[in-house]
């Protein structure tokens, strides 16, 4: 049967694979009829009402989704389309109380033409009462007013304005299904937590990002660079549970306050009531891990730094002796309260490579890594996707800033035996180096395009993106 999905016209690159990933989660049949970035409606093919409900049931970026009664450029199209696809179940409808909803993307109607449509499907037969609130049946007439030529010339990004189109270019009537767990964005304003930094996820990406790692009841999630922990409430809220560690333990245990209660990483499980879901956080990087060697995790979400502010670290000691022999009152310094481990410069391409490397190494079979990262808009500066042999790579999304982007890769664990080709990424490591620009190199390409925003020495550097 085919379904009319109507999207939030917001991070339309990540659309189609969050539902793909939720089809795939729920082992759902799906097949994609028609999509465009451009358009919020998108028509879809699953087999039954039922996993309908289950495709649109947790989705972010989706707003509901209808049973396809008909479809076409003009009204005259619909019409024949409905009488074909569904004529013979009319008599199902006959007596119940219905509604009639017109939904006009980028385009306008007055409420006389508003009228005059609903009264052209009168040939339904429907005699039961029109109830505005709460009725037994929904039927929305979606319309696509945005021309090709307004598709072929608009920036990605850009804002949706009216159309200059007289007549929309395609036109749906659906029955409505269900709504979609778009609402819940709001629930998990960062604006509304109790404890976030400047580097939070917000909401509404994290929630996406959960999904497409399948975040799901019964399985295991992990953040290596957990923060303020907005992946972890993310994969939590949809029944995962989760864990995190971070090279700074300042970042998830936050700071004690005076006569007031502590803030950190666990108050937030706390206002949201999924405190049973948080199993830990500790400090770690994944050079100095102290997890398992072996397959256990169902998911990985995280996003790196990126090392624009300051220099990537991992823990250790820059001449390698792994020592730092520091005695403060007769006491070694890592006795003492409020210890911060040594640390030592990193590499940008390094830390790729070992986010993979671990994820190849704990992932479950069909487990999933989901892993922002930097890239850019301009055609003359090239960042590669980093790949594994063991990883196959199911998704890349980007969200557009100004002059670079970021983009959220998913990846998913192959069974063994089976490897991906990575003939297009990239061998090569920037572990050599003592600056952070010879670490780094989109950092060096940063601010290469950025040249006043480049920190002297000594000075701060600009904020991450």
């Amino acid at each position: 049967m085919e379904y009319v999905i109507r999207f939030a016209q917001v991070h339309e690159t990540f659309r189609r694979p969050e539902i793909e990933a939720l089809a795939a989660l729920a082992g759902i049949d799906l097949e994609i009829v028609y999509y465009d970035q451009f358009s919020p409606y998108c028509v879809v093919k699953v087999p039954t009402e039922a996993d309908a409900r289950t495709l649109i049931a947790r989705s972010i970026l989706a707003k509901d989704i209808f049973e396809l009664w008909g479809q076409g450029t003009n009204y005259e199209e619909v019409h024949a389309d409905v009488r074909r696809r569904t004529q013979h179940r009319w008599d199902e409808f006959k007596g119940v109380s219905f509604r009639f909803t017109i939904d006009s993307f980028c385009g306008k109607r007055k409420m006389e033409a508003k009228r005059a449509i609903i009264q052209s499907f009168s040939y339904v037969g429907f005699d039961g009462p029109i109830r505005m609130k709460n009725p037994d049946e929904d039927f929305w007439v979606l319309e696509d007013f945005v021309s090709d030529i307004e598709i072929a010339t608009r920036a990605p990004g850009a804002t949706h304005a009216y159309s200059e189109a007289v007549d929309p270019r395609t036109i749906y009537l659906g029955r409505w299904i269900a709504n979609s767990s778009r609402d819940i964005v709001t629930k998990y304003d960062l604006k509304k937590r109790r404890y976030i930094s400047t580097t939070s996820m917000d909401a509404e990406l994290s929630l996406v990002t959960a999904n497409m790692a399948h975040a799901a009841p019964g399985r295991l999630f992990y953040d290596p660079f957990v923060g303020t922990g907005s992946f972890c409430v993310a994969a939590a809220h949809f029944g995962a549970l989760t864990c995190g560690s971070d090279i700074d333990p300042r970042s998830f245990k936050g700071r004690e306050k005076k006569e007031k209660e502590a803030m950190g990483l666990f108050t937030n499980f706390q206002q949201y009531g999924i405190e049973s879901k948080f199993m830990d956080a500790f400090t770690s990087d994944l050079t100095n891990t102290p997890l398992l060697n072996r397959q256990f995790l169902d998911g990985i979400v995280c996003d790196p730094p990126y090392g624009v502010r300051e220099g990537l670290r991992v823990l250790g000691t820059r001449d390698g002796s792994g020592r730092e022999e520091v005695i403060i009152d007769g006491v070694p310094a890592h006795y003492r309260p409020g210890y911060i481990p040594p640390k030592k410069p990193y590499g940008f391409e390094a830390m790729q490579n070992d986010i993979l490397a671990f994820a190849s190494r704990t992932l479950v079979t069909e487990g999933r890594l989901c892993m922002w990262m930097p890239t850019s808009i301009d055609e003359d500066v090239e960042l590669l996707i980093p790949m594994h042999p063991h990883l196959e790579v199911v998704s890349v999304s980007v969200q557009p800033f100004n002059q670079w982007s970021r983009r959220l890769i998913t990846y998913r664990r192959l069974p063994e035996g089976q490897v991906s080709d990575i003939s297009k990424a990239r061998q090569k490591g920037d572990s050599e180096g003592i600056s952070a620009d010879d670490l780094n190199a989109f950092r060096r390409k940063y601010f290469t395009k950025n040249p006043n925003k480049k920190p002297e020495k000594g000075s701060p550097a600009p904020q991450q993106s």
